[in-house]
């Protein structure tokens, strides 16, 4: 009995080591948003807060036990390391060894939630059956109320996407390439709508139970926390305007809770993919998270950032700073008279910082000792505002020379941090 233990741990084990590895490249896996609560002395909870997130070396979040069903795949996407012409080691779940898992793994303290998608093996919906399968067992005869994130899966049928959404906290789909004609070039076997289709029915299903919700309070919740996508950044040659201005697409169509963009690693010599060599900098998926936050939260617009003119973000320098230097004819704005959005386009002043001027300066005007006070990043912010003081009132630099003057000073800010980081080992 004890040998036969001995060999179903390792293979679970061996099965966790490549359908976790193979899950890694998913970083749509925040968990925000849910509020579902425990209830008859059940197992987890959830919370609106989301969860405490841990980070891998590269900056991707591991917090929950992320892995794949199986990394079998009836396609063949050129950007994917587990489509079906690449010799990779193959492993796949039971339904009853993934519930396993994620209690166990709970119960020890290891994860407080499941990310859970799949390879596509046989068809969408027979993988989509096993995926809610697993999220239904951990709900119903497990009593789970931890955080469970699905995976849909593109093709999968509307019966499906509604039986997911009762059982997991969010449901995503991968858009996976910006564009269509990207999608044909890297993944001919997939259509648009494969992907779009399972994005509007969560969409229905979430206004229905609003609607629903007014008027019976006992209303199943549906997919509490929304729905998520992921685009893949850089492997089939779209610039920055692309990227956001899908992303935009999808934010207002499908409702979407947040876009995710990975950049691409490289995974295979495909003469339609870059270079081996040629891996996505971190820094662009960066700078492309930062324009997405302007653009959900500071009421910018995408094509104020990215057109005709600038079709990729600027490396050296954030968005909103970008932005200013072009538009250098709306400032300097007064600290003590701007309304909140003029405020929040300010370089070096965030939101909270915003709504702590606007109830500060209610008392008296505000000068720099009190920006500061209040959280405000002068060294970029005060080329572009007056306030209540007069020791920075030179207005005669241009945009070249504002930029030089704050990377001089980021720089030298990193450096004497580093200096300081160096005495603590000496």
């Amino acid at each position: 009995m004890e040998y036969f233990q001995v060999m179903d741990f390792k293979r679970i084990q061996e099965k966790l080591n490549i359908l976790a590895d193979a899950a890694k490249y998913d970083v749509s896996c925040a968990s925000s948003g849910s509020d579902r609560a425990n209830k008859d002395n059940g197992l987890g909870n959830a919370s609106k807060m989301g969860l405490c997130h841990s980070y891998t070396e590269d900056g991707r979040c591991i917090s929950l036990l992320k892995i794949l069903l199986t990394n079998h795949c009836i396609f063949d996407c050129a950007y994917c390391v587990t489509r079906k012409s690449n010799d990779v080691q193959r492993a796949a779940f039971k339904i009853q060894e993934v519930v396993d898992l994620t209690i166990n793994f709970y119960r020890r303290n290891y994860i407080e939630g499941l990310f859970l998608s799949s390879g596509i093996f046989k068809n969408p919906d027979y993988t989509m059956e096993r995926l809610v399968a697993v999220a239904k067992k951990l709900r119903k005869e497990e009593n789970f109320n931890g955080y469970i994130h699905l995976k849909s899966i593109p093709g999968v049928s509307d019966e499906l996407m509604y039986e997911a959404g009762l059982y997991a906290d969010r449901l995503s789909v991968n858009i996976e390439v910006p564009t269509i004609s990207g999608l044909k070039l890297l993944a001919p076997d997939k259509k648009h709508e494969d992907f779009t289709k399972p994005m509007l029915k969560v969409k229905n299903e979430l206004n229905r139970y609003k609607n629903e919700r007014k008027v019976i309070k006992s209303t199943p919740k549906y997919a509490p926390a929304g729905q998520s996508t992921q685009m893949i950044v850089g492997a089939s040659g779209e610039t920055d305007k692309d990227i956001m201005y899908s992303a935009t697409y999808y934010y207002k169509m499908y409702q979407m809770k947040r876009v995710y963009y990975s950049g691409y690693v490289p995974v295979s010599n495909d003469s339609r993919l870059p270079s081996i060599g040629s891996q996505v900098p971190m820094l662009r998926e960066n700078r492309l998270y930062q324009t997405d936050w302007l653009l959900r939260f500071y009421g910018f617009a995408v094509n104020e950032i990215l057109n005709k003119e600038h079709p990729n973000l600027d490396v050296d320098i954030d968005p909103k700073l970008s932005w200013a230097l072009r538009n250098l004819h709306h400032f300097p704005v007064d600290i003590n008279k701007a309304d909140k959005p003029l405020l929040a386009r300010v370089p070096g002043i965030g939101m909270l910082s915003v709504d702590k001027i606007i109830k500060a300066r209610q008392f008296r005007k505000l000068g720099w000792e009190h920006l500061k006070k209040i959280g405000v990043a002068l060294n970029r912010a005060k080329y572009f505002i007056v306030c209540d003081s007069r020791n920075w009132e030179r207005r005669d630099l241009d945009a070249d020379r504002i930029k030089g003057l704050i990377l001089q000073n980021s720089q030298g800010k990193f450096r004497k941090q580093y200096s300081q980081q160096l005495q603590l080992f000496n």
